[in-house]
This record gives structure tokens, sequence and C-alpha cells, in this order.
């Protein structure tokens, strides 16, 4: 299998976020595997630019590897979905991580420093203005997921749910619906449109700073060459 260079991968990310070609488009052109042009992606949206920079020897703990593990098995998300909620580098570590699981041989990695762990014990109950708050500083602020996260003193997790639930329906999304006999959240027509613009903004602002961003990489690598 071919490697690439860790700019070959950020030009690759570029061109999917910024230019939106698809992702079969992009792998045809650089002889690459489609799934490898997610993966990069994938990976760039969780850990930053310094990704294809960093060695792939992360340390996790055995509670995070089985957190990881249980959420996947249970079906609540995909194994990318998996890798992002838990910051997990690569899709084949969780793979490896099922088989051991499965065998009953999952431990934690060794000489592990403290890295790795995911905060799941930071869920709260919010209020749906202080989601739509926190959803809109993320969209905003250019931060990563856990910055965010942590700033506002909820699990990553949480706020990961709330950006993709934004993203699939909305102000709507951001409802909390649970339980029979709770009354949903509710908003007027205007508060939810004002919300709704408020996050529009947000968005257009850190596809702006995403832009600038990857503009700026590309100035320093001509510079370099």
């Amino acid at each position: 299998m071919k490697k690439y260079t860790s700019q070959e991968k950020l030009d690759a990310v570029r061109r999917r976020l910024v230019n939106h070609e698809s992702f079969t488009a992009i792998a045809a052109s650089m002889q690459a595997n489609k799934k490898s042009i997610m993966e990069w992606v994938r990976q760039y949206e969780c850990f930053g630019l310094t990704v294809f920079e960093r060695t792939n020897n992360n340390h996790y703990a055995l509670e995070t590897k089985v957190n990881a593990v249980e959420y996947y098995l249970s079906g609540r998300g995909s194994l990318a979905d998996t890798c992002r909620i838990f910051e997990i580098y690569a899709d084949w570590q969780l793979r490896d991580w099922i088989k051991q699981y499965n065998s009953h041989n999952l431990r934690a990695s060794p000489s592990r420093s403290g890295k790795g762990t995911v905060m799941t014990g930071k869920r709260r109950k919010t209020s749906l203005d202080e989601r739509i708050r926190i959803v809109e500083d993320y969209l905003s602020s250019g931060a990563t997921y856990v910055e965010v996260a942590e700033k506002h003193d909820v699990s990553y997790q949480q706020l990961y749910q709330w950006v993709q639930k934004y993203n699939k329906n909305g102000v709507d999304g951001l409802i909390d619906r649970r339980g029979q006999s709770k009354r949903p959240e509710e908003m007027t027509e205007v508060e939810k449109l004002q919300a709704e613009n408020r996050i529009l903004k947000a968005k257009l602002e850190r596809k702006e700073l995403e832009n600038i961003f990857l503009k700026k990489v590309d100035e320093i690598e001509r510079r370099r060459s």
C-alpha cells in the first residue's frame, strides 16, 4: 500500500473541507482508498493540524477502551463515530480492542500517561438555551470538541452529539424529548428563528476559520518548497 506524506493528507482534507470535492474523486486522483480519505478527514476534525505528524503510540486507559467497545457494540455509532467520540487515532485500534474484548483479553495500554481518556463522567443536565449557546460557541470559536466541552463542563460525547443533531435537524434537534410524561422544551417561532440565525452565523464563521487556516498551511508549505 502506498504511503502518503502529511502534506498529501492535508491536501486531501483541504479538497474535501474547503473545495467540497467528493471522497471518491479525491481517492481516484490520489490512487488512494476512499476509506483512507474519510479517515484522514475524521482525524483532522478530531485532532487538528498536527495529527499527521504524530505517531500512533497513543496510550489509552482500560476504562476508555471498554467504554468505546461497548458504545460501538451497542449500535450507537459506527466505527468512525466511535473513534471520533472517544478520540481514538485510527479505526484499526478500535477493531483490535473489539477482538480483545470478545476474547476477554482487553487491557490498558502499557506505560500509559493519562492521555487518551475521555470525559465520560461529566454528563450533566442542560437547558435548551444552554445547548444552543454551547453549540454556537463550538461552531464560532474554531476550538476542538474537547476544548469547548471542558470550557462548559460537559462531556465530549454530549457536545459531539449536539452538533450532529443540530446539523441534521436544526434547533429542533437540540430539544430534549426524553420521558413520556415530561413536556418537551418549547421555544416560540421567533426565538427558534433567532437561535437558528445565531448558529448559522457561527457555522459560517467556523468554516471561514477553517478555510483561512488551511490556506495558511498551503502558504507555509509553498515557502518551504
